[in-house]
């Protein structure tokens, strides 16, 4: 399948809401939870989910429910995340990753780690700015989530955190760790520093298919 037959099974509505649904969500999602949260029925949302599938946008894995194991607890319920697979499409074709790549590693060899972090902090700082002036009145929680919605972090609270399910930057995070992740903590400092948001501090706290930065209360620190 092309990249673009890929992005194309995205054009159906219902099929983007499921996509955006199993997306938000860490763990995985059942036919019946997604035909709910995209208001349709169960096996309209099978179809569609099986569409994803194919399309390599989500995964499928089978569990049987919580709680439930031994003789009698039933046939394991098929599941549906998101697959860690990007996919660009250009017309005609372009070759950005490369040069981020390229770009990367003449960082890496020469040394240049405290100018890329000044020039992401500075770009995090405007883009908090952009985002309070847009929604002057809007509660700093949900001009936070907002922005980092919008750049494809997809926030989500952990207590009184603020963790990333999505890193926009997954492939050169996974050739250039300290480098892309010093970058990625440079930038939300500054998106909060610029939004004006006192009660979170960004640091570095990875896990696993995660971002490696959280957002973190500061009611929460020692």
């Amino acid at each position: 399948m092309t990249e673009i037959s890929v992005i194309a099974v995205l054009d159906d509505p219902v099929r983007r809401r499921l996509y955006d649904y199993v997306s938000a969500r860490g763990d995985g999602v059942s036919r019946s939870e997604a035909a709910q949260a995209a208001g349709v029925g169960r096996t309209l949302a099978a179809f569609h989910l099986d569409r994803l599938a194919e399309a390599g946008l989500v995964e499928v894995t089978f569990a049987r429910p919580a709680g439930r194991s031994g003789p009698g607890a039933g046939r394991p319920a098929k599941l549906y995340r998101r697959a860690a697979a990007e996919h660009h499409v250009s017309v005609p074709p372009r070759d950005y990753r490369t040069a981020a790549e390229l770009l990367a590693e003449v960082v890496d060899l020469t040394g240049a780690e405290p100018e890329l972090q000044r020039s992401a902090r500075r770009r995090g700082a405007a883009s908090g700015r952009a985002a309070r002036r847009q929604a002057p009145g809007q509660p700093d929680d949900d001009l936070v989530t907002g922005a980092l919605t919008a750049q494809g972090y997809q926030p989500y609270r952990d207590g009184d955190d603020v963790r990333l399910r999505n890193c926009p930057f997954h492939v050169l995070a996974s050739s250039h760790p300290p480098l892309i992740c010093g970058m990625n903590l440079a930038l939300l400092e500054g998106l909060l520093e610029g939004a004006a948001v006192p009660g979170l501090s960004a640091r570095l706290d990875p896990r696993p298919g995660e971002c490696c930065v959280v957002l973190a209360s500061k009611n929460n620190e020692h």
